[in-house]
């Protein structure tokens, strides 16, 4: 597939939130800056010490990077439902990607 496709199939797959947060450089961003964080699950993440993305990148770093077991985790800890999971873990993994 040419790569202008592939680029233009994955801006169509993500949120502007998403494609916001992977941009750039996450300094000390709160929580709720993370693709399929919400002011909700963010207010839940708050409450168990995870009140800036740097801290939820922190356990998906200690995690491996393993998209699956990170997910797991993000629900069991907010509540977050597969697809918000998801989201989060596709947005951690885009930026380590760039950035680390």
């Amino acid at each position: 597939m040419p790569a202008q496709c592939v680029a233009s199939h994955k801006m169509s797959t993500t949120s502007q939130k998403h494609r916001d947060f992977v941009a750039e450089p996450m300094g000390d961003k709160p929580v709720t800056a993370l693709s399929g964080i919400g002011e909700v699950l963010g207010k839940k993440l708050e409450e168990q010490g995870f009140d800036k993305a740097f801290a939820v990148l922190g356990q998906y770093l200690l995690l491996r990077k393993d998209g699956e077991l990170f997910t797991e985790w993000l629900k069991d800890t907010s509540g977050a439902n597969s697809r918000n999971a998801a989201s989060c873990s596709q947005c951690l993994r885009e930026w380590c990607d760039s950035f680390l």
